[in-house]
């Protein structure tokens, strides 16, 4: 096949491999290797690199091995230094999927090499992932997020958004794993729209999977369900690769969590029978885990230890540098295990163990710190439990964690009712049923409501009793609990004898039981609507008792009921707000605040009419769910982002805002640092280094974001015109002004006016603009009374105000008034490590923009893009390459000859060391002698920084390819330093 025939091929399987259709990519291009006489040598090493990726989706390690062949090492001809780097990479990628870690990551360093070599972003970006996956499996979480924010940066450079996603899914797992939940679920948000613009079917259900995940941590398990079901229909649609069975995984664990354990056993042996080469022995352990706490739950302890026992052989086969992130789930269920088992030591044991590691991740601590509780609380040490329990209140957060919140009343009450405060240890537990409930967890509520069963049934209130324990039986008998069922049946029996006589659930004289229940609840608006139906039908014996909201158009929405089924709640809540008859009896209805969608309404419904004090304990009742609505109203406003200083931000943030340095991570470090305020800024630094798009980031960023952005070049008028053009005039102010002018200032009011250039603002106008960032009015031209408006003013200048200040040509109090706080944006060539990516991203734009698809810049042009000193810094950079793609024929590649004379010419230096004196000796060339003290900096800055290249090219101003090839160049690329 000709080259020519050959490209519409390759590209419609590129096509496909980008949206993870690897089926057709195989159809398409495996018959090209069975003639690679007909391919050139660079072809069929593209063919070879698209087939491996595609067999690596398909989970077929065997194939891709195949179709790399040997190391590139064996290569004799000269390869592209990015085609070297793609083939690293796929040996790389099938050594992680052998779980050979250190390999993988020594094949992906050499990959990263050969793409900074040849300045390639998307080469740079992908090497960069997948050794932030490596070092995710070795557990070194630091190095992960340094690889995955310079994959973003150079990713985002390249136009990668298949891979984007990934680096954004693969953030908010590290995210959700140290308890940073909504942040991970930002960073999921974004992953599941790039890859939904794709089309790439493979990323997205990865991404479900991921928030399956997520939402599974957080006990929402409706949510979690449903996106683990669309995570294994979309892994299925595409064929069954490796992704499957980690999602069947998922929605196993998903489905034990909720009750429903025959489909969990169907789901995940379907797991164990499509396991694939690639995570094998993770998926295995993964699902052995699962099963372990499903026979937990069964009462089937010899087959839950045995689960546990392969689940353990399974990740201890994964590789000894692995993650230990599933280590910790294997502990926490065999501290379970060992407390049901009746060995209350062990499980103690276990559990500090866990609790006082500092590498635990938070969830499984938490967990860890509540097996102790209780298995202190059946060693009989309630003092110790009490401790326990009251150093894990303060760390537990019931929004995001609701199930270890049951978990966590349900011991309190155990402790309670060992203190013999039976009333508060009856609303404790039957607050953890509550929680339960709300999440979906069956078995979790049945073991809440046998516990309320044993205490109603030793006070001696048998019908409380009994209603308690037939929902436990129904629960356990359809989850096959059936050790849980025998305890039932044996409580039942012994419940015939006389009970103490004390109170449980309400009696006349606990309101302060029956406030703190409601309080208690008021961490979550679906919780404490549950415990208002539930508490006021207990605390006046009334037949039926509902939370609705009134809709516009005279229908409810019903939000918790109790004594009644929905359909009925929702009958009493509509006579409710049309002052229908209860039959012989009566409804009360009381106000309990607003949801979105209408006024809130609690509604009790009795048989027989109230007294003066029963009504006073509902409205009482009614008084605090009122309050514990708004609490949770306050709680739920956006707070502010965890404190990530020094974290990379993997979203740019604007389109062409790239941060792949540490002097643009200071700078996007100060800017998210303003929002939520209105402070004046003042942004420094040369002639086109991007202080407008600062400014734009800046205002993107606040409160003001949805008014107007509007920027104002001072340089560009007279003294009169900019006192009219900023502050306006009214008509006949003066000759020519014919109509009134509200003036640039009002017309961005409730927004952001970007002065630019502010340094050469007329001395004249300097004291109207100072009165006005002082007291937020202006005094337009015409007029005699100030107007007061709501304007933010960022400003910016390449002068020395400083220097101005002192000639006279710029107010000292206007210069102290806008350096509240003060940006400076560095040179490009402070930041030359940003050039590569840069250079790609103004590429790809001004190869749109021109109409001229896949442009290239020669290996030859990046150098010289390396060591120019670069006057322009940025907009001279955009506008070389907007040339050089105007002067370059389509599909191209630009070549010094279409770069402007002065990028050719030789570059000035770009270190200074001050004034020397170098003679020369007999027979040295000044070549020679340049060469040799070029050697000599070069390795004594290796030395210093510890043969570290990145921190070597930085201090000399190079790229690490600038300073690669001067390694090559003077013999020192095998030096001890290097």
């Amino acid at each position: 096949m000709a080259n020519a025939a050959l490209q519409p091929v390759i590209a419609r399987a590129g096509s496909a491999l980008e949206r993870g259709q690897a089926a057709t990519t195989i159809e398409l291009l495996a018959p090209l290797l069975r003639t690679p006489s007909s391919l050139t040598r660079d072809d069929e090493l593209s063919v070879r690199v698209m087939l491996a990726e595609s067999y690596l989706l398909q989970g077929d390690l065997a194939q891709a091995g195949t179709v790399l062949g040997r190391s590139p090492d064996t290569l004799r001809d000269n390869v592209p230094p990015v085609v070297h780097s793609n083939l690293w990479r796929l040996h790389g990628r099938v050594a992680f999927a052998r779980g050979e870690q250190s390999r993988a990551i020594a094949l992906h360093n050499r990959a990263l090499k050969q793409a900074e070599i040849a300045h390639d972003s998307r080469a740079i970006g992908l090497a960069h992932f997948y050794l932030g996956q490596c070092y995710r499996q070795v557990g070194d979480m630091a190095i992960v997020r340094e690889h995955i924010a310079e994959a973003a940066a150079a990713l985002h450079a390249a136009g990668d958004k298949r891979h984007l996603a990934m680096v954004h899914s693969l953030s908010a797992v590290m995210l959700a794993q140290t308890g940073r939940y909504d942040e991970a679920n930002a960073a999921l948000r974004q992953a599941e729209r790039m890859a939904s613009i794709l089309q790439a079917d493979d990323v997205l259900a990865t991404v479900y999977g991921n928030q399956a995940n997520v939402a599974l941590i957080r006990h929402r398990y409706e949510q979690a369900l449903a996106l683990a079901e669309r995570a294994v229909n979309l892994h299925e649609g595409l064929g069954q690769g490796p992704g499957l069975s980690v999602a069947l995984a998922t929605l196993g664990q998903i489905c034990v969590r909720v009750g429903s354990l025959d489909r969990a056993d169907t789901v995940l042996h379907r797991a164990l029978d499509v396991r694939s080469a690639m995570q094998f022995h993770e998926t295995t352990g993964a699902v052995y885990d699962t099963l372990a706490q499903m026979s937990l739950m069964r009462g089937d302890y010899e087959n839950a230890a045995e689960y546990l026992r392969q689940a353990a052989e399974a990740y201890g086969a994964y590789g000894r540098n692995t993650s230990r992130w599933y280590e910790w789930s294997l502990r926490v269920i065999s501290a379970r295990l060992a407390t049901r088992r009746g060995k209350p030591d062990e499980a103690l044991a276990i559990a500090d163990e866990i609790a006082k590691s500092t590498n635990a991740p938070p969830a499984e601590t938490i967990e860890a710190e509540l097996i102790a509780a209780e298995a202190l609380l059946s060693a009989g040490r309630v003092e110790d439990a009490e401790h326990r329990l009251t150093q894990v209140e303060s760390r537990l957060d019931p929004r995001t964690t609701p199930g270890a919140w049951g978990e966590f009343l349900r011991l309190r009450g155990d402790l309670r009712a060992r203190q013999t405060r039976t009333t508060e240890a009856y609303h404790d537990i039957a607050q953890s049923s509550s929680v339960f409930e709300l999440v979906g967890e069956r078995y979790q509520a049945a073991v809440s409501q046998l516990a309320l069963a044993r205490l109603a049934a030793k006070a001696g209130a048998k019908s409380t009793a009994d209603r308690h324990y037939q929902y436990a039986v129904q629960v356990f008998q359809a989850l096959g609990a059936t050790r849980d069922l025998e305890q039932v049946q044996v409580a039942m029996a012994a419940a015939q004898s006389p009970g103490t006589g004390e109170y449980v659930g309400s009696p006349a004289d606990a309101d302060d039981a029956l406030v703190r229940r409601l309080v208690d609840a008021a961490v979550l608006p679906d919780l404490l609507a549950r415990e208002l139906a539930a508490t006021l039908l207990e605390a006046v014996n009334a037949d039926a008792a509902a939370v609705f909201a009134e809709l516009p158009g005279g229908d409810v929405r019903l939000i918790a009921f109790s004594g009644a089924d929905a359909d009925g709640s929702r009958t009493i809540a509509r006579l409710a707000i049309q002052g229908g008859a209860y039959g012989a009896g009566v409804l009360i209805v009381e106000p309990i605040g607003r949801e979105p969608d209408g006024p809130r309404h609690a509604v009790l419904a009795t048989a027989r009419p109230l007294g003066h004090p029963q009504i006073r304990r509902v409205r009482m009742m009614a008084a605090v769910a009122r309050q514990g609505f708004d609490l949770c109203g306050v709680r739920d406003r956006p707070t502010a982002a965890v404190d990530a200083t020094g974290e990379r931000p993997l979203e740019p943030l604007l389109p062409g805002f790239l941060c792949a340095s540490a002097a643009m991570t200071r700078v996007v470090d100060q800017i998210q640092r303003l929002q939520g305020n209105d402070l004046t800024v003042l942004i420094t630094g040369e002639s086109g280094t991007g202080k407008e798009l600062i400014a734009r980031a800046i205002h993107v960023g606040s409160s003001r974001n949805s008014a107007t952005f509007l920027p104002y070049n001072c340089t560009t008028t007279t003294r009169e015109l900019a006192d009219s053009q900023l502050f306006g005039h009214r008509r006949g102010s003066f000759t020519g002004a014919v109509s009134d002018q509200p003036g640039l200032i009002r017309t961005a009011v409730g927004g952001t006016l970007f002065l630019d250039e502010v340094g050469d603002l007329p001395l004249d106008v300097q004291p109207k603009l100072l009165r006005f960032l002082e007291q937020g009015e202006i005094m337009p031209v015409g007029e005699n009374r100030p107007q007061p408006v709501d304007v933010r003013v960022l400003a910016a200048t390449n002068a020395d105000l400083e220097q101005r200040v002192a000639e006279g040509k710029f107010r000292e109090d206007l210069y102290y008034r806008l350096s509240v706080i003060r940006i400076h944006v560095p040179p490009l060539r402070q930041r030359r490590e940003e050039i590569p990516h840069l250079s790609t991203f103004f590429l790809r734009e001004a190869s749109e923009r021109l109409s001229k698809p896949d442009m290239q810049l020669g290996s030859d042009v990046l150098d010289l893009f390396a060591q120019y000193w670069w006057p322009g810094n940025v907009r001279q950079l955009k506008n070389e390459l907007q040339r050089a793609v105007a002067m370059a024929p389509a599909g191209g590649k630009i070549g010094p000859e279409h770069l402007s004379a002065d990028l050719t010419a030789v570059a000035p230096a770009t270190v200074s060391s001050g004034p020397s004196r170098v003679a020369l000796r007999g027979g040295q060339t000044l070549a020679s002698v340049v060469d040799e003290i070029e050697r000599d900096l070069i390795k004594e800055m290796l030395t210093r920084h510890r043969g570290n290249i990145s921190e070597t090219a930085r201090a000399l101003g190079l790229t690490r390819r600038g300073l690669y090839l001067k390694l090559g160049r003077l013999g020192l690329e095998n030096s001890p330093e290097a």
